[in-house]
C-alpha cells in the first residue's frame, strides 16, 4: 500500500480542555511525513460538561444503564473534534478529498482492567459515524473494545508507532519511549520481533488534580510548587509497595486508579513534590520489568515540559530522560499522530494489540470502520 494522509485526534485523561489534532502520511508500517499539527482548546462549557461527564462515569463503574449525560458529551465532543479535523486540513493546504482517513480515539471516561475470571470494561465517548457525516472522509473509532472483549487490556496501544519512531531514528534495544499523559505508559522494542509496552502509573493526573484541589491552577507549571517541596520518603516508600509496581505486563491502569488523595495531609509544596517523585519512581520500577533496563528514555507527552518530573525520573529512574523533540520528533503530537498510524493499520487488517502490550491470546487488529 502506498502512504496517504491520515488525520489523527486524542483528547487525554488528564482533561486540559484541549483537542490534540494531527496529520501523518504513513502506510501504517513506516512514517514518510509529519504533517501539521495543532492543539485546539475545547469551548468552556464542553470542557466542564466533560469533567461532569468524568464524575458520572465514576459513579456508574459500568453497572447498570450508562448514565444520561454521555449522549449529549458525545455528541459535543464529536462535533468539536469534526470541526478540529476540519480547521487542520485547511491550514495544510489540504482537503477532505486528500485524506483517506480520521484515527478518532475520543474521551476516554472510564477503564477497568481485567482481573483473574473477569474481563475487563472500557468506554471511550465518540460517534464515529457523525464525524463520518461531518466530514465524508472514513473514520476509524473505538479502538479498544475489540481487545478488551478478547480478554486484553485495551491498553496501551501506542506499541507500534512507537516502535515505528524507535525504529526510524535506528535506535533499539537501548532505549525506550515513554509516554506522561494522565497516565505514564512505556514501549520498548529488540528491533526485530519483540515489542512491549504497558502503563507504568501515574503521570500528569494526580499532580494537576492537586493543583486543582488547592485553588493553584490546571497544573504545576514547570514543576515550580514541587521544587519548592520536599519529597515524604516515608510516603513515597509505602506507596512504592503497591502491588502493582511489581506486576508483570501487560497491565493498564485507568485515570483514577492513582489520586491526587496519595498526598492527602502534607502540605501544596510538599504534596506535589511527592506525587511527582512518585510518578518519577514508578518509570523506575517499570525498567526494571524490562528484559533489558534501557539506559535511555524519549519522553512524549505534556510530562516533559516539567523539568523537575524530568531530573527525578533521571535520579529515581536511574535512566537518561531526553525531550522526543531533541530526536526530532513532536513531542506533543505523539499521542495524535498514533491515532492517525492505527486507522492506516485498521484499513490494512493490521494489528494494533499484541500479547506482550495488552495480553490478548494472538496479535489482533482493533478499530470500527464507517466509509
Amino acid at each position: 500500500m502506498e502512504p496517504i494522509w491520515a488525520v489523527g485526534l486524542m483528547t487525554g485523561t488528564v482533561l486540559d480542555g484541549n483537542i490534540d489534532v494531527a496529520l501523518l502520511k504513513t502506510d501504517g508500517e513506516r512514517i514518510q511525513t509529519f504533517g501539521t499539527y495543532a492543539l485546539m482548546p475545547y469551548a468552556d462549557d464542553v470542557r466542564r460538561l466533560l469533567e461532569e461527564t468524568l464524575q458520572a462515569a465514576r459513579a456508574w463503574n459500568f453497572s447498570g444503564p450508562e448514565p444520561a449525560i454521555f449522549r449529549e458529551a458525545e455528541g459535543r465532543i464529536t462535533r468539536a473534534q469534526a470541526m478540529a479535523v476540519a480547521d487542520l486540513i485547511q491550514q495544510a493546504g489540504l482537503t477532505n478529498c486528500d485524506i483517506g482517513a480520521v484515527g478518532f480515539h475520543g474521551q476516554t471516561v472510564l477503564h477497568r482492567a481485567p482481573t483473574a475470571g473477569r474481563i475487563g470494561a472500557t468506554r471511550q465517548l465518540g460517534d464515529g459515524r457523525l464525524m463520518q457525516s461531518i466530514l465524508g472522509i472514513p473514520v476509524v473509532y473505538d479502538f479498544r473494545s475489540a481487545d478488551v472483549a478478547a480478554g486484553g487490556q485495551g491498553a496501551p496501544l501506542a506499541a507500534s508507532y512507537h516502535a515505528a519512531l524507535l525504529k526510524s531514528v535506528g535506535n533499539v534495544g537501548d532505549a525506550a519511549i515513554l509516554n506522561l499523559g494522565g497516565v505514564g505508559n512505556i514501549t520498548w522494542t529488540d528491533g526485530k520481533h519483540q515489542v512491549i509496552a504497558f502503563d507504568t502509573g501515574p503521570a500528569n493526573a494526580p499532580i494537576n488534580d492537586w493543583m486543582k484541589q488547592h485553588g493553584l491552577g490546571e497544573m504545576d507549571r514547570d514543576g515550580a510548587l514541587a521544587r519548592q517541596g520536599a519529597v515524604d520518603e516515608a510516603r513515597l516508600a509505602a506507596l512504592l509497595e503497591h502491588a502493582y509496581m511489581t506486576t508483570p505486563y501487560p497491565k493498564s491502569l485507568d485515570r483514577f486508579s492513582f489520586t491526587a488523595s496519595m498526598a492527602d495531609g502534607l502540605s501544596p509544596e510538599d504534596g506535589a513534590a511527592t506525587l511527582t517523585a512518585f510518578t518519577a519512581s514508578a518509570v523506575g520500577k517499570a525498567l526494571d520489568l524490562l528484559p533489558a533496563r534501557p539506559s535511555r528514555l524519549a519522553v512524549s507527552g505534556g510530562g516533559r515540559h516539567n523539568p523537575v518530573l524530568m531530573e527525578m525520573i533521571r535520579q529515581r529512574a536511574g535512566v537518561e530522560a531526553v525531550n522526543a523533540d531533541d530526536l526530532g520528533w513532536r513531542g506533543d503530537a505523539v499521542e495524535a499522530e498514533l491515532f492517525a498510524f492505527l486507522a492506516v493499520r485498521r484499513l490494512r487488517g493490521l494489528p494494533i494489540s499484541f500479547p506482550t502490550t495488552t495480553g490478548v491470546a494472538e496479535p489482533m487488529t482493533g478499530g470500527r470502520i464507517v466509509r
